[in-house]
C-alpha cells in the first residue's frame, strides 16, 4: 500500500493530471468561443455556417463532403484562435520577461573580404590578410 501511495503522490503524475484537467477545461472554453462567437461571425460574413448538408452520389454511394468541410473549418478556426489568442500573447510575455544580455560574439567580419573569422584571429583564413587584434 505504501508503494501505491508513493506512486500516486509523485510529482510527475500529479502534474500530468492537473495538466490534463486544465487542458480539457481550456478545450471547452476554446470550443465555446469558436462555436458561439467566431462561427456566427463567419456566417454573418459568408452567409451559411453549416455545410453538413452538402453531398453527392456516385453509383448509389452517398458522399457527405459538407461534413468534412465543417470539420476542416472548425479545425482551422480553433487552431487560429489558439495561435492568435494564446501562443502569440504568451510568447510576447516570455520575450518581455527575459532580461539576460545577449551572449558575447565569438566571431567578427574580416575588413577585407567580409568573411566570418574568430574574434581572436590576427589573420583571415579566407583572404590571408592581417587583421587588427581585438
Amino acid at each position: 500500500m505504501k508503494d501505491f501511495k508513493t506512486f500516486l503522490l509523485r510529482g510527475n503524475l500529479v502534474d500530468m493530471a492537473v495538466g490534463i484537467v486544465i487542458g480539457v477545461a481550456f478545450a471547452a472554453v476554446v470550443t465555446a468561443l469558436v462555436s458561439d462567437l467566431i462561427t456566427p461571425l463567419i456566417a454573418a460574413i459568408g452567409g451559411k455556417p453549416d455545410f453538413s448538408s452538402l453531398s453527392f452520389t456516385i453509383n448509389k454511394s452517398h458522399f457527405l463532403y459538407g461534413a468534412f468541410i465543417d470539420a476542416l473549418l472548425a479545425f482551422v478556426t480553433i487552431a487560429a484562435v489558439i495561435f492568435f489568442f494564446v501562443v502569440k500573447p504568451v510568447n510576447a510575455l516570455i520575450a518581455r520577461s527575459r532580461t539576460a544580455p545577449p551572449p558575447d560574439p565569438t566571431t567578427r567580419n574580416c575588413p577585407e573580404c567580409l568573411s566570418e573569422i574568430p574574434i581572436a584571429a590576427r589573420r583571415c583564413s579566407y583572404c590571408t590578410s592581417e587583421v587588427a587584434a581585438v
